[in-house]
């Protein structure tokens, strides 16, 4: 007769066995393990964007106090770029018309950037008063979505943004990207991966020193998202991309997961999962920075930064307080439940 697989004597039996051969089979030393999953980058550079994608979208007005506060938080945390704010109309963007006044308090950390984006020349002139020294512009893969975002068509965008770059260039700024609406949008369904590759090469030939490419309403899954990189990385080197993902889904760790076995090495994310946004009912937050840095612990791949995951989840409950909401984080709600984050996973430890 079979030993019951319930039995504690069997598995015992069965661990010892084969734990010498899973030993031989893979070391720990030189992470062969992962070779049969993908080949993951060594170390990852993880894009803030809480203090402005995320509380942008948030119905709760934060201090500027708090949200200078957050940013620094953060910076303390390790996370090596931090999205600051946005200098936009306050008309249309309530939440950031405090964008100077944050600047002008922030302490900033040496090592660390603190982008701004600037989605015309009036905003760039504001920024650069504050001594912003990055900025972000966008655009989106989709026309309805460009004309309910920005008022205007894809072509209308990029010369207004020809006009922002050529500034920010000559002042010496750094320029990151960004191109929503690359997996879905809200208002057109699919939108064709040519169209995707157009806008996103177009916006890099700008001047962008490297591309975030924006889940904006979080429906892509890891089967698009492998599709989205393989087409645009072949325009744009892949080390100059960066993914975004919305988690409407809850897909956005499973792409990121399907992005890093592609190559990609940045990734954006949001403390506590802060945000939403304003032109796509129903979708929610980015992915919360908690999540991903719990995964890429348990991968065994390290953070520019070496990003502390305790002070980030210390930020996201700050932040939290202030908005009167709890973190959408299940791993901050998981640690401040049990008050320790687990010890990584180690499948070799001898039995």
């Amino acid at each position: 007769m079979l030993p019951s697989l319930c039995s504690s004597k069997h598995l015992h039996l069965l661990n010892s066995q084969n734990a010498s051969s899973l030993r031989r089979s893979y070391s720990i030393q030189d992470n062969n393990w992962r070779s049969s999953i993908g080949r993951f980058p060594q170390k990852v550079k993880m894009i803030e964007v809480g203090p402005r994608d995320g509380l942008q979208n948030e119905k709760q007005s934060v201090s500027t106090d708090d949200k200078v506060k957050l940013i620094e938080m953060l910076a303390d945390a390790g996370m090596p770029v931090i999205e600051a704010t946005a200098f936009v109309s306050p008309q249309k963007v309530p939440q950031m018309s405090d964008h100077a006044e944050v600047m002008k308090r922030l302490s900033q950390k040496p090592g660390v950037s603190y982008p701004v984006l600037t989605p015309n020349v009036k905003g760039l002139e504001g920024a650069i008063q504050t001594g912003a020294k990055e900025i972000s512009v966008f655009t989106s893969a989709s026309e309805t979505f460009s004309w309910k975002n920005v008022n205007c068509s894809i072509e209308e965008s990029f010369n207004r943004y020809q006009a922002v770059t050529d500034l920010a260039k000559e002042k010496g700024l750094k320029i990151r990207g960004y191109v929503s609406c690359v997996l879905g949008c809200p208002y057109e369904g699919v939108v064709p991966l040519t169209k995707v590759v157009q806008v996103s090469k177009r916006l890099f030939e700008l001047g962008c020193y490297e591309l975030s490419l924006g889940d904006t309403i979080g429906v892509g899954t890891p089967g698009h998202t492998i599709q989205l990189i393989n087409a645009v990385s072949q325009h744009i080197p892949i080390s100059k991309l960066a993914v975004h993902f919305h988690d409407t889904y809850g897909q956005a760790l499973a792409n990121i997961f399907a992005s890093l076995q592609m190559g990609i090495s940045v990734v954006d994310s949001s403390v506590a999962g802060l945000g939403g946004c304003p032109y796509a009912k129903g979708a929610s937050g980015n992915v919360a920075t908690e999540e991903v840095l719990y995964m890429l612990r348990g991968l065994g791949i390290k953070t520019q930064g070496d990003i502390n995951l305790s002070k980030v989840i210390d930020a996201g409950a700050f932040i939290c307080k202030a908005l009167g909401r709890d973190p959408v984080s299940k791993v901050s709600t998981a640690v401040q439940r049990k008050g320790s984050i687990p010890p990584v996973w180690n499948p070799y430890i001898a039995v």
